[in-house]
């Protein structure tokens, strides 16, 4: 066994907080902080995966009113413990070359699109959290015979959680955060080979 290298060990007996993800240079990429824990993506990506991320990104940029802008893999500051990183969201900040994570007030809606090794934490961690930080809108992308079929959330405000607002396939509109409408189907080749 080797041993871990100096930047993965916490720079103090009470773990990680948020602000050490800026710190760590070598740390790879699409590295998250969950309740103090590090937590980074070690499979490969599919392709799927990617150029889904990457055609909703450039569809939602496309359909962005006035005021909104469309972030990927940024992290969100939600608390002092943690830092996911969506796979997209949409926030009401103006780009900010230097800028390396939001606050949750600044986010109108996040996406996430479910792989393998993320779906526990997308599906029920990352819901929670997200809700409690009191982020409006939440997407979770999931792969259902080749086409992504999107699972749509709105924040509760007296409870403070999430309520299913529907399940979406072929066609998503949404009148919020801004007027969205999506041809699912068009998103990704649905072809195996």
């Amino acid at each position: 066994m080797t041993a871990l290298p100096d930047w993965m060990r916490p720079p103090r007996a009470e773990g990680w907080f948020a602000e050490d993800l800026d710190r760590l240079p070598e740390a790879p990429r699409h590295t998250e902080l969950i309740d103090g824990a590090l937590v980074f993506m070690m499979s490969p990506q599919r392709s799927w995966h990617g150029r889904l991320v990457t055609a909703l990104t450039t569809t939602l940029m496309e359909q962005a009113s006035d005021g909104f802008d469309i972030e990927r893999e940024m992290t969100i500051r939600l608390d002092a413990r943690n830092r996911p990183e969506p796979d997209l969201l949409v926030t009401t900040k103006p780009f900010d070359p230097d800028r390396t994570w939001y606050a949750p007030e600044d986010v109108q809606l996040v996406v996430e699109v479910v792989s393998p090794e993320s779906a526990h934490r997308d599906r029920t961690v990352k819901l929670r959290k997200y809700a409690e930080a009191g982020i409006q809108h939440y997407w979770r992308v999931e792969e259902q015979d080749g086409a992504p079929v999107v699972h749509v959330y709105e924040l509760d405000e007296p409870t403070g959680v999430y309520a299913p607002a529907g399940i979406f396939r072929q066609i998503l509109e949404r009148p919020v955060p801004f007027k969205i409408k999506i041809d699912l189907s068009r998103l990704v080749p649905n072809r195996k080979s």
